[in-house]
This record gives structure tokens, sequence and C-alpha cells, in this order.
């Protein structure tokens, strides 16, 4: 997981990318926190676990959703799996976000423009930052945008991997810990809990190659957008440009909006943004509806894990300042994301099955919209007619 060679600009000239991700790959790395003090033997047991978890869950998994990877033998695995401290974790988590603006600073500086080494530098750091922040709340996380950034990396006339390349599932060991010791949980339980969520999020990629480039084009162009947007507010009088980002940030605090960025937005941008949202509730639902349904035979504990760990996503013992962080940060927006999306996923089965729901990976134009994550009704009749 260590990233030589990493996608990003070239500090001396400047380059076609919004931020320097080499740079911001290092800041992530040195201000993430270390983790939970263990011993030798708790880490590789810890470590351990993790890869046996991780292989269990296939199966399950393909059990639970009745769902099968478009290509290739889902008993060989859905992807890579690394088990990363929380330094690798902010790291690897540049290169996700290196492919999914790629292309994004154009709108900013125009076709073939670049973009300013200490601009890049700029954004290196806030990103850097943030990840850093974020290392420490993260479980795990299925990265389906590692084979596609291998995939552009293949020279021309060069044999690339196949467009079904799976990605790479990371578990990070020392937050695992954390919970599992804060909460009290049975080991074993929880992380083979953690693994069923995250190795569900691999199978909706495999059983739907399309997806990762379907998000990754609808985020980039609202990313393009949003640097149009950008540009507008740099270029606004100082007295605009504090009132502007004041409203954004003080209706975060308030939860007046789901993120920061939404009192940024155009009415048009937050219906585009809305979409992509929707579809990251429909991926983080499904996920926490298939981790739950293994049941009490292969997961002992799994209604005490749930019944703690909700507890915990609401911010059980949490200082005011994380509180505030969570909202800045769109944290709470993502933990509405998996209540919302688990609803949705319900309600369609409950109305047409687990089969009627996997419609839903047949094609993009089954995805559903915001309004439908909200009326699954909508969706079974819109896609079932």
């Amino acid at each position: 997981m260590e990233q030589d060679g990493r996608p990003g600009s070239d500090p001396a000239r400047g380059d076609a990318s919004i931020v320097d991700w080499s740079a911001a790959a290092q800041i992530a790395g040195r201000l993430a926190r270390p983790g939970p003090q263990a011993t030798r033997d708790e880490l590789a047991d810890l470590v351990e676990g993790l890869r046996a978890a991780a292989e269990t869950a296939v199966p399950h998994v393909l059990d639970v959703t009745r769902m099968t990877p478009a290509a290739g033998d889902a008993a060989a695995g859905l992807g890579s799996v690394y088990v990363v401290d929380r330094a690798r974790w902010a790291r690897a988590n540049t290169e996700i976000m290196a492919s999914l603006t790629a292309g994004a600073a154009d709108a900013l500086v125009g076709e073939g423009g670049r973009v300013p080494a200490a601009t890049a530098l700029v954004g290196a750091a806030q990103v850097g930052s943030v990840l850093a922040v974020l290392s420490s709340r993260v479980l795990g996380q299925f990265d389906p945008y590692s084979a596609h950034a291998a995939r552009a990396a293949v020279p021309d006339g060069a044999a690339s991997p196949p467009a079904a390349s799976p990605g790479r599932l990371v578990l990070v060991a020392p937050n695992v810990l954390q919970v599992e010791r804060a909460l009290d949980l049975r080991p074993a339980d929880f992380r083979l809990w953690v693994c069923l969520h995250e190795q569900t999020h691999a199978l909706q990629f495999a059983a739907a190659p399309w997806l990762a480039d379907h998000l990754r084009e609808r985020a980039n162009g609202l990313l393009a957008e949003l640097s149009a947007s950008s540009r507008r507010l740099a270029e606004a009088r100082l007295r605009e440009k504090l009132a502007t980002v004041g409203r954004a940030v003080l209706g975060a605090v308030r939860g007046e909006g789901a993120t920061f960025v939404d009192g940024l937005l155009t009415p048009e941008e937050q219906d585009r943004l809305a979409d992509v949202t929707a579809v990251m509730a429909l991926l983080e639902g499904h996920a926490d509806v298939a981790m739950d349904a293994v049941g009490p035979r292969t997961v002992r504990t799994v209604r005490s894990i749930r019944r703690k760990f909700e507890a915990r996503r609401d911010g059980e013992g949490r200082t005011g300042f994380d509180v505030v962080l969570r909202r800045v940060l769109g944290m709470d927006a993502k933990i509405a994301q998996y209540r919302d999306g688990a609803a949705f996923v319900r309600a369609v089965e409950k109305d047409v099955g687990r089969d009627g729901f996997n419609a839903v990976w047949a094609a993009p134009e089954n995805l559903p919209t915001a309004r439908e994550i909200a009326d699954a009704r909508a969706w079974v009749r819109r896609v079932h007619g």
C-alpha cells in the first residue's frame, strides 16, 4: 500500500490537477494519529483475523444477496485484501480521489491549462488534513478505482488489465481494534460483520462492472461544475466570499444542509448531487442489510453488535466539537445514507423480493433517483411496471 509513483502534480511546474496528490498523501500520512496500543501478538492476531474474515465473508455475501459477479470466479475472491494502518488508509484514498477528480481542473483553468503549484499545494494541505481526521473513523472500504488507475497507467500498445478487474478491499486494523474494545464486542464476530459489509460493496461492483465508471463520470461532472462555481466565487469581492462561505459553514453546523458544500451549490448542482448521493445511499444501505441478513448462525452476536454500533453512529458519548466536525465534513449525512438506503432496500424486497430488487444492478437507468430512495414504490413502478 505504499504509494511510490502515485498520480499527482509536479510542484515545480504546476499541472492539470487541482490538488498535488503526492503532497496530499504525504500530509495525510504524517497527520494521521496512531491507533490504540497493542502487543505484537495482538496485532498479529488482528491482521490474521481480518484477512480470514474477509475470505469467510464472500460465500455468505453471495448467498444472502443472490448476486453473482459479471465475470470471473467468485470463489477465488472479490478483489485483493489489504489490512492497513491509518496513515496508509489516508494515503490510499488520495489515489481514489485523484481518479475521481481527473480532468476537473479544466473547468477551473480551461482545457490544457495549468493549476499554479501554490494552488495545488493548498489543495493538498486541505485534502490531506481531512483524510487524516477521517482515518481514525473508517473501519473498512472497498476501492473499485485502483483497477481503473492501473488501466489508465498502462502505456499505449501494452496489454491492459480487463475492464472488470476487481478493486481492493482495505481494512483499517487499528480502528477495528478500537471499536471492538470500546463497545466490548466479540472480536471474531465484529471482524466478520465488518467484512460482510465491505465484501457486499465488492460484489456490487463485480455484479455491475459499469458502476465504477458511472459513478466516476457523475462525480467528475459534478466536480467540474463545482470548480466553475468556485472560480466564480474566487472572482467575487471579499465581502461576498466571506458571507457565502460563512452561511455554508453555519448551515452545516446547524444541520440545515447535509454538508458544508451544500451551502455553496446552485439549485441545479444540488439536484445532481442528490442523485449521486442516492446511489451512495443504495450502496451503503444494501451493504448494511446484507451484513445483518446473515443472522446469528453466522455472526452469533449480530444483534448486539448492531444495537451498540447504532448507538455509536448516533454520536453517543461524543464531544460538542466532534459533533460539529461530523456535520461540517458530512459524516452525519453519511450516517443518513446508511439508514435511508437500508429502508429503501427493505421496502423494495418486501414488495418484489430479493431477485426483484437485484434488477437495480442491471443497468445505470435502473439506479434509484433521490426521490425514489424516499419512495421505494416509485422505483418499483418505474422498473417493474
